[in-house]
């Protein structure tokens, strides 16, 4: 059986696991076939006292866009997932991307994540960019898995209760159909000690609380988002699919402060062991 295929557009860092170089082993370790397109490169996360590398041209990315045409990787594709995106240029070309993709091949399933920012930090990609994300990829968005600052900036509305959830997924304008994965809640009546990701969509809402880790590192949620798109690929239903990436973002994690790392680690012999399982 031919594996699923994913075609995967986010950042790519040598050193560390964000973006692509968090995603691309777990889902390939699920045995899904991933090809993977970087948006920037760096030398590490923004975490560091120097940072090399720079966002692709808008040339160059648009010749790697071209060049998945070519080999009919769109055309094929299981799925797309969208992270992180390092200029407004970029943006546009991939909304154009995924509009193209999704009318050549209508299975395909579009998975986004809008990395655009968090509590701490507040937005840490221009307004630009987090308008192409709300205005040109959210609609067209199968899967969106974003955390409750961002929800609140994309629509304007704070996300403090379980009433607010909703009210936020339509002013998203998402596709017909389409999946809310809201992650790392905590609602007013979130159990202590605890966070929750909560699924809406056509059939209702459910909530997935996990044990709240006194922790925070780059990649958590280019991780889970990898995770939980591998759940989906390998047929499990999205609850069980974002049950699974839960528990392996938590033992990443786990792992990364054990070791003092600043970023999510991979090498966990139970999380490798874990993968298979898909």
């Amino acid at each position: 059986m031919t594996p699923p295929l994913v075609i995967s557009i986010q950042s790519q860092v040598v050193m560390g696991h964000v973006g692509n170089s968090a995603a691309l082993f777990p889902m390939q370790a699920a045995g899904l076939e991933v090809a993977a397109i970087p948006t920037v490169v760096f030398s590490n996360t923004p975490d560091y006292p120097t940072l090399r590398g720079r966002a692709l041209p808008t040339d160059f990315f648009a010749e790697l866009l071209e060049g998945a045409w070519e080999r009919g990787l769109p055309q094929r594709a299981d799925f797309l997932l969208s992270g992180y995106i390092g200029s407004v240029e970029v943006a546009r070309l991939m909304a154009d991307f995924v509009t193209r993709a999704k009318a050549a091949n209508p299975r395909l399933r579009y998975f986004c994540d809008p990395v655009m920012g968090d509590e701490a930090p507040g937005l840490y990609v221009p307004e630009a960019i987090a308008e192409v994300l709300k205005d040109g990829l959210l609609p067209l968005a199968d899967f969106a898995s974003p955390n409750p600052f961002e929800i609140s900036w994309l629509t304007g509305q704070p996300i403090r209760t379980l009433d607010d959830l909703p009210r936020a997924a339509r002013a998203l304008r998402m596709a017909d159909g389409a999946h809310l994965i809201a992650t790392g809640c905590v609602l007013a009546d979130t159990a202590p000690d605890m966070l929750e990701s909560v699924i809406l969509g056509p059939g209702g809402i459910s909530r997935h609380p996990v044990p709240r880790l006194p922790i925070a590192m780059a990649g958590t949620g280019d991780l889970f988002a990898a995770l939980v798109l591998a759940g989906l690929a390998r047929g499990r239903g999205l609850p069980q699919a974002v049950q699974f990436a839960q528990e392996q973002t938590s033992r990443a994690l786990a792992e990364a402060a054990r070791l003092g790392r600043k970023e999510v680690v991979l090498s966990d012999p139970a999380f490798r062991a874990a993968l298979l399982t898909l």
